[in-house]
């Protein structure tokens, strides 16, 4: 038996949009995919609108309805500390929110396993649990959204993710899924006795005025090299593997499908910026990975979502 493990930046998913074409999209996308568990970016309430004291509840049931529509759920149970029950999280000032779903009759929650983290560890929230998949022990799952301005932060936000799984000298069956907002570090065979990465350089000859957000200091103008120190971080000696690389996926872009003029402008094209990184211990269970293109999935965000397939009874003891 395989588990499904998908993400989705749902692109501004906003309580004013339930019931129209956009959120309909999302939900067919999600059901295309069918996953067991799926991570979510870019739940958002409009604090022009929106008292304060009442952001929480209203992306709870954004949330709740969205997982609802889906099969699956979100419902984590209230306490003191979460209210509002729902797998969710996000930085305090700031109403943008992260979530995790999933399928209550092919995964299990483990009890008080679910933890949000907001600033400052990350600029959007980190949502995090562990699941129960059938393996010898729970996986844990974080629902990730890069710093999308800051390289610097986002290597402190990897730092902060590689803390979160970390064992003594080692890893736990873990998977990091989400909207990275960069380029990834993965490497594959060159086929010349070397390596390459697996996302060629793709802000080689851009000039626009977006590229310190995206590209190594010192080198706009000249090489214009990806910030990759993110994910070089999270993949150093097989930390994690990014999953498309890993598996020799045939490389597809996530985001770059949605012409200027459609939602956001976007100044670079296509690229592959929303990642499933597995640790050490999954990486021998992964069987499949893709990114879901489809009509609705175009028409739902302006990330296509991405997903892998692994087998609970293939993961390692090794830490």
């Amino acid at each position: 038996m395989t588990i499904r493990l998908a993400n989705l930046n749902a692109y501004k998913l906003k309580p004013v949009i339930r019931g129209t074409s956009s959120w309909n999209a999302r939900v067919t996308a999600i059901g295309e995919i069918a996953p067991d568990i799926l991570a979510l970016q870019e739940v958002v309430v409009d604090e022009r609108t929106t008292v304060r004291g009442a952001w929480e509840d209203e992306a709870a049931a954004l949330i709740q309805d969205l997982a609802e529509q889906c099969g699956l759920t979100a419902v984590v149970g209230v306490s003191d500390g979460h209210p509002h029950g729902t797998a969710m999280a996000a930085n305090w000032h700031r109403p943008w929110w992260t979530a995790l779903m999933w399928n209550p009759d092919t995964v299990q929650l483990v009890q008080d396993s679910y933890r949000p983290f907001g600033a400052p560890d990350y600029w959007h929230g980190c949502t995090t649990a562990r699941f129960d998949v059938g393996a010898r022990e729970p996986i844990l799952v974080m629902s990730y959204h890069g710093d999308p301005f800051r390289p610097d932060f986002r290597y402190n936000e990897a730092l902060r993710l590689k803390g979160s799984i970390r064992t003594t000298g080692g890893v736990q069956p873990a998977f990091c899924v989400g909207d990275f907002n960069s380029i990834s570090a993965a490497e594959v065979d060159d086929g010349q006795g070397g390596r390459r990465y697996y996302d060629a350089e793709p802000y080689t000859d851009m000039r626009h005025d977006d590229l310190e957000f995206q590209v190594q200091a010192g080198t706009i103008g000249t090489t214009q090299l990806a910030d990759r120190r993110q994910t070089e971080l999270l993949l150093r000696r097989g930390y994690m593997v990014d999953a498309a690389a890993h598996l020799g996926a045939p490389w597809d872009p996530t985001v770059g499908h949605w012409e200027d003029g459609r939602g956001d402008p976007d100044p670079w094209g296509a690229r592959r910026i929303d990642l499933v990184l597995a640790s050490r211990p999954v990486a021998p269970a992964l069987t499949a990975y893709r990114a879901h293109r489809s009509a609705a999935a175009e028409e739902a965000s302006d990330h296509l979502p991405v997903y892998v397939d692994f087998d609970p009874s293939r993961i390692s003891e090794e830490r």
